[in-house]
This record gives C-alpha cells, sequence and structure tokens, in this order.
C-alpha cells in the first residue's frame, strides 16, 4: 500500500530536515491540510518531494515591524483564575465573577521546541498581544506532528517516561505509568510562566496525531492511572484546562474513543474542577458530535475550514447549553481545508467576526510558525493577523459580548445578507453577513465581508440608536450620517468604501441611546 501522509507531515518531514541543517524556511508551508494524500513514495522521497515544494519559493509574508498594543489591551487587567462557566453556561468567568473572552493562540509544540526562557519570551508576546489563553499545548510531543522528534524529548533532551512495555523501544511503547519527573517539573515551570503572564493554559494530554498508539500499548487502566497522575499534578495550578484529542478522526471507534476518555476520566476522578474539552475529526466536527464526551467536558469546540458561521450555530444549538468557541481553523500563514485556502488577513477576519456573531464566547487563532516553532517562528510571531486579532477583541471587549444572542432567524438583519454557501464554499469567497444582538436590545451588531446595502429591523433595539461603521483592520469607526435612528422600521446602510487594508469588511454597531459601555 502506498503511504498516508497529512500535509502537515509532509512539511515536518521536510522541516526536520532543515532544523538539522539549520536552515530556516523562507516560505510557508502548505501546513496542516488535513487532506490526506496517498502516495506511492518512499518516505525518502516523499520528504525529498515536500522540499522541493518548500525550498525553491520566495517569502509569501514579510516580517512585521513592532506593534503596540492598544490602549485597551493595556489596561485591562489579568483574570482572576480558575475559570468556571458561567449562570447560563454560555461563556466562562474568572474567579470573581468577570466575563472571559477566549483569546487563544496554539502553541502546540512548545514543550518539545522551546527552553524555558524562550517560552517565558514568546508569553510575554502574547500577553503584549491581548492573548489569555493558550489552546493548547500538547504535554507530549511526537508522532505525525512532530516526526523529527522520535522519543518526545525537550530541546534539551529530557524524555517523559522512563520505560518501556513489551513490544518496542519507541514513543509508541512507553510506559505510561513511569513518568519523568524532570520532564513534568518543566511542564510545571511553563504552567507557571503562563500564570506570570496572566494566561490560561489548555493542555493536551495525550494529542491524538500521534499517541493513539501508546495509549493503545498501554491499555485502558493505564490510560485512565496517567490521567489520574496528571489531575493530581495540576490539580492547584488554577490557570490550567484540560483539551483532549486533536485530529481525532477515529472517535468513532469505541475502542480509541474509550482510551482516550480513560485519561480525562482520570484527570476528572481527582479534579472535577477544571474545564475540559475536545477536539474530534477534521474537516468539520463539534465536540457535542460525540455523545459520550458530553457528560466529561465543559466547553464546545468548533473545528472547521469552512466558513465558521455553519459549525458555529450548530454548536451553538447543540444540548446541553456550553460555552461555544473556536477551536481551530485556518491558521495565520497556512493553506488549510477542502477546498484549500489560504490563512491570510482577510479570511481569518472572517473567521473571527462571524465567529462571535453566531454564539460564540472566543477563538483560537493559530500560526503555522507558532503552532510547530518551527525555523524561523521569532521572524513570522506578530503578523497583520495577530494585530487585527487584537482589534477583534478590543472592539468586543467594548461593549457586553457575553449578552449577544445570534440572529439565526434573519429578525435583524432582513435583506442584504448574501450567499450562506454550504461546507464547500472558501472562507475567502463566503459573502455571508452574520448578526447578533444583546438580549435587551441595547446593541445590534452586523459582520459584512463585502460591501452592499443590508437592511435592519430598528425594533429590534430597545431605544433610537446611533450608527457606526468599525474597521477591523485598523480597529477606527466611522460615524453614520444622520445621527440617532428611531427605533421602529427598517433602514438601509451600506459600508463607506474600502477599509483601511483595501479590502472590503466592515462591522456595522448599532448602539442603542443609554446603553451601558464594559
Amino acid at each position: 500500500m502506498g503511504l498516508v501522509f497529512t500535509m502537515r507531515q509532509s512539511y515536518h518531514l521536510a522541516t526536520s530536515v532543515m532544523w538539522k541543517l539549520e536552515l530556516a524556511p523562507t516560505v510557508v508551508s502548505e501546513g496542516r491540510m488535513k487532506r490526506r494524500i496517498a502516495s506511492g513514495l518512499s518516505l525518502r522521497g516523499f520528504a525529498v518531494f515536500a522540499l522541493s515544494l518548500i525550498l525553491p519559493l520566495s517569502p509569501l509574508i514579510t516580517a512585521q515591524t513592532a506593534f503596540t498594543p492598544s490602549k485597551s489591551s493595556r489596561r485591562a487587567p489579568p483574570p482572576a483564575y480558575p475559570l468556571k462557566l458561567s449562570a447560563n453556561h454560555r461563556y466562562l468567568i474568572d474567579h470573581d465573577g468577570t466575563p472571559f473572552l477566549i483569546a487563544g493562540d496554539s502553541p502546540q509544540g512548545l514543550m518539545s521546541r522551546l527552553t524555558e526562557d524562550e517560552a517565558d519570551a514568546y508569553f510575554a508576546d502574547r500577553q503584549a498581544h491581548g492573548f489569555n489563553t493558550m489552546g493548547w499545548i500538547d504535554v507530549l510531543c511526537a508522532g505525525n506532528d512532530f516526526p523529527d522528534n522520535k522519543d518526545s524529548s525537550t530541546v534539551d533532551g529530557i524524555r517523559p517516561f522512563t520505560r518501556y512495555v513489551s513490544g518496542g523501544a519507541d514513543y509508541e511503547h512507553y510506559d505510561l505509568s513511569k513518568p519523568s519527573e524532570p520532564y513534568f517539573a518543566r511542564l510545571d515551570h511553563i504552567v507557571t510562566l503562563a500564570s506570570k503572564h496572566g494566561i490560561f493554559v489548555f493542555l493536551d494530554p495525550t494529542e491524538t496525531n500521534g499517541w493513539l498508539p501508546t495509549l493503545r500499548n498501554n491499555g485502558l487502566s493505564a490510560a485512565y492511572a496517567f490521567g489520574q497522575y496528571l489531575g493530581n499534578r495540576y490539580k492547584d495550578f488554577p490557570n490550567v484546562g484540560w483539551l483532549s484529542g486533536n485530529d481525532f478522526v477515529t472517535w468513532k471507534d469505541t475502542k480509541d474513543d474509550a482510551l482516550l476518555q480513560a485519561v480525562a476520566k482520570g484527570i476528572k476522578s481527582v479534579d472535577p474542577e477544571h474545564l475540559q474539552t475536545v477536539e474530534l475529526n477534521y474537516d468539520t466536527s463539534s465536540s457535542f458530535d460525540d455523545p459520550t464526551w458530553v457528560p466529561l467536558i465543559d466547553l464546545n469546540g468548533t473545528y472547521t475550514y469552512s466558513p465558521t458561521y455553519m459549525q458555529m450555530l450548530r454548536s451553538y444549538n447543540q444540548k446541553p447549553a456550553a460555552p461555544v468557541y473556536l477551536l481551530e481553523a485556518h491558521y495565520d500563514q497556512e493553506n488549510v481545508g477542502r477546498p484549500p485556502d489560504y490563512g491570510t488577513p482577510p479570511t481569518l477576519r472572517r473567521e473571527e467576526y462571524w465567529t462571535m456573531l453566531t454564539g460564540g464566547s472566543g477563538q483560537f487563532y493559530g500560526n503555522f510558525y507558532t503552532w510547530s516553532f518551527s525555523p524561523g517562528w521569532k521572524y513570522y510571531i506578530d503578523t497583520a493577523g495577530v494585530k487585527q486579532l487584537t482589534i477583534w477583541k478590543d472592539f468586543f471587549m467594548s461593549f457586553p459580548w457575553y449578552e449577544l444572542v445570534p440572529d439565526q432567524d434573519h429578525s435583524i438583519v432582513t435583506a442584504g445578507l448574501g450567499t450562506y454557501g454550504d461546507f464547500q464554499t472558501r472562507v475567502s469567497d463566503s459573502d455571508f453577513c452574520t448578526a447578533a444582538k444583546t438580549a435587551n436590545g441595547t446593541f445590534v451588531v452586523a459582520y459584512m465581508p463585502t460591501v452592499r446595502t443590508i437592511t435592519v429591523n430598528m425594533a429590534a433595539l430597545k431605544s433610537p440608536a446611533n450608527a457606526k461603521w468599525f474597521d477591523p483592520t485598523n480597529g477606527s469607526y466611522k460615524t453614520t450620517p444622520g445621527g440617532t435612528f428611531a427605533n421602529t422600521g427598517t433602514r438601509q446602510f451600506t459600508p463607506p468604501g474600502k477599509n483601511n487594508d483595501g479590502d472590503s469588511d466592515w462591522i456595522l454597531l448599532l448602539e442603542a441611546a443609554g446603553a451601558p459601555r464594559d
């Protein structure tokens, strides 16, 4: 049979060579393409093929200039951990009861790629840009996502386990009952460094893109005991949550599902308070799609490469109610999905604003260079996508985002919605307008990927309202002429042309008189 690889694997077959040659890639790779590729090439041949794709090309992006965080991101006090569910289970709150908007990066390979000093600097950078969550860090890094790390060791050679079960002496045969104290002490330090920077960390105990063979070789009892080990070790770290899975395409196999759940159940048996969630399969899924996980987890994550409003609304409408968030979608500087779509700033903005207007309580941003910490990551860490995510966060933090209810029946925006599309529609091609309002009618928000006229039912507002257009590329506002608009009948609104980046997406913000500002 031919070998089967993901595009993420093909990249790392190439970059494992680059690490040894100390070559920084000069191009954005195809990255995490989850489409499976059947090939008759040998492993070496496939690596050479991947290198031939990567090395000759010129850069697709340029380094970003230093970014100064916005005033609101600088002045925001750090959250008081731990986190818990709000009373209506629609969003997270911190220990003081303050709503917590998930603004996450996804540094999955941090444990195997960075020293503690590098991790500290990385967290400081993310804090300065308004990130409050790491979603997620792999506890163990080997396998498909990290094929150059054969034993899941840290950058200075510390392995996570000290012995093997029968059948082999590779990471797939690590004995989960023999954890290495120096390795997990390193993870303790990483979590503590994140806490210093006010960052909440989702840890993935046994990510399923690489560690299912290890779970199978150890069995249910050992998986449960390993979960108990992790739960006991981290139950007193207030800034920790647990995210199981990662491209968990075999969750419908009851044996694989039981093994992964054994780890989660082990954690929960000794630490029922820390949040848990799970990532299931690409190209599109919600955590609650697997009903056997629902009693174990607290958050319902959306994983999609399609326009995010489609699966976000599915997640939002699943029962029981739970915080819905964008777990994984197109990453900055990557080309993923079916059909493929490149992670440009306009694509990322669509995902981000659609998410919040279809029931979202936040999202995990991702960047090719900082999920894997591939060579060159320090050069590509602060992109336009990062700057505009800070703008996204500041916008929603400026009013009660946690009270937004999605306009599912189009009773708010009644015309000019654009084309809904289907799961094969490219994010970059979708022009669909999403909208939401706060339950008490103080705010109406509509995101328009392209310029055209929309019709708004002004009776959705509780009182006469002002209208402003928000530019998601630079955070500026443009007031709509006409002053205060009556909250009766309908009114048409048209965006003011191109935004600051020369693109066509805008956010309409209608604010009723006397509306409270956060």
